[in-house]
């Protein structure tokens, strides 16, 4: 890495850490100056470090951005959480790309479809039943449609081979996941709202970061 990409992931740290305090604290003030600014110095990070792959940093970039821009749309004071899907949606279609860039074959990455789909099939219909019950049926399509999405980049990270992006991608499945456990399904697991967001976004920043530093491998 070069220095100021290490500078760069030093400061991200120390942002994601303060976005932390923010939801302990529920500092709407903190989070506003923290949560964009971790993003914001991962695509320095991004930008600036050496990659093994030029396209698929590239892709990381721009995917990093679609993910600052959906991190804005969730924090604001209104619901602007299709928005933010959207966003986040982009996100995970460029990652998806970018991890298959790393180097996939088709046998493994089929594999790893089936298993992938399998294990995330009922979490989809939990969320399609929480959603009709609530009378949220508008969103069945978006959330379904990026719960694809992710999963396609789960695949394609685990396919590539590259330990790092594996370990990311399923960290952000992790944190996608206890959103959905906590907005739509309602789950007694979820149901301490300052733990539940603090792990939603610990595990949002340690994938995005291992995302980026998958770049290295």
């Amino acid at each position: 890495m070069t220095p100021v990409a290490i500078g760069a992931l030093i400061i991200a740290i120390v942002l994601a850490v303060g976005d932390w305090r923010a939801v302990i604290r529920d500092s709407r003030r903190l989070e506003y100056w923290c949560k964009p600014g971790a993003t914001m110095a991962l695509v320095v990070v991004a930008v600036t470090l050496n990659p093994t792959n030029l396209d698929a940093r590239a892709l990381i970039v721009v995917a990093l951005v679609a993910s600052l821009a959906g991190d804005v749309f969730l924090m604001l004071p209104k619901d602007h959480f299709v928005a933010g899907l959207g966003a986040f949606f982009i996100a995970q279609v460029l990652y998806a790309v970018a991890f298959v860039l790393f180097g996939v074959t088709p046998t493994t990455y089929l594999i790893v479809a089936g298993v992938v789909i399998l294990l995330a099939w009922p979490l989809a219909r939990r969320i399609i039943k929480a959603l009709r019950n609530s009378g949220q049926s508008k969103l069945i399509v978006p959330v379904v449609t990026y719960l694809g999405a992710i999963s396609a980049m789960v695949i394609g990270a685990i396919s590539s081979g590259n330990a790092v992006a594996a370990v990311g991608a399923l960290l952000f499945m992790l944190s996608d996941s206890l959103i959905a456990e906590s907005r739509f399904i309602k789950s007694p697991l979820v149901k301490n709202k300052t733990l539940t967001q603090l792990a939603i976004m610990v595990t949002y920043y340690l994938a995005q970061g291992a995302i980026v530093l998958s770049l290295l491998v």
